[in-house]
């Protein structure tokens, strides 16, 4: 076994132990996805401050609760389609959180350019799920892209405990500005396949009936 993989099933084994114990607790998911929303308002407020290091540490904590709530879910037999709902909302009130916390900070020490980039982040974080969403009322599916929400936390977490935020925020910006392209290409591509494919359909459908 190499070393990322222990790593990995060690992870695993400490996640499995906690999603039983909170299970046991009859503790509703829908409470630590509220719990998860609560501790990143609290990295926020660090990041605002200019507790970096602090505030990466207290992201990560927040990342557990987002990865347990829907395995306490599965493991209580209560899944449901509010519940998926509600730990996709509380996610974007996540990400704005850590943005608003880094908007405060960099308005506060007086940086124009920075506040603008945190911005744009913003913008393309929000772009990101949004187009997601709003493609897949038109086509079956649209998960294309390489910086998801899990990518993004991943990267102000490096930016934090690293204390390179800045260069964190221009990859952001950059890739996932890229991201919401790229969803808006493939789903200009699919909605023109689906289209194409009706349009030969009812051609079909309509040299059926003359025959």
């Amino acid at each position: 076994m190499t070393f990322t993989r222990a790593i990995g099933f060690i992870a695993g084994k400490i996640i499995g132990v906690l999603v039983r114990a909170l299970a046991l607790s009859r503790i509703h998911p829908n409470v630590l996805t509220f719990f998860g929303l609560l501790i990143n308002i609290g990295a926020a407020t660090f990041l605002a401050v200019g507790r970096f290091r602090t505030a990466g540490l207290v992201i990560i904590f927040a990342g557990l609760f987002d990865m347990v709530d829907g395995r306490v879910a599965r493991e209580t037999n209560r899944v449901t389609r509010f519940g998926a709902f509600f730990d996709s909302v509380l996610d974007r009130y996540s990400d704005l959180a850590l943005l608003v916390g880094l908007l405060v900070y960099y308005g506060t020490i007086n940086r124009p350019s920075y506040v603008v980039l945190t911005a744009i982040v913003m913008g393309a974080s929000v772009m990101i799920s949004y187009t997601r969403t709003r493609a897949e009322n038109i086509v079956p599916a649209c998960k294309v892209g390489f910086l998801e929400r899990p990518e993004r936390i991943v990267l102000l977490i490096i930016g934090a405990l690293f204390d390179r935020m800045a260069p964190v925020l221009w990859v952001i910006a950059v890739l996932g500005n890229l991201t919401v392209i790229h969803r808006m290409i493939f789903t200009y591509q699919e909605a023109k396949r689906l289209e194409d494919a009706q349009l030969r359909a009812r051609s079909v459908a309509a040299g059926s009936r003359l025959k």
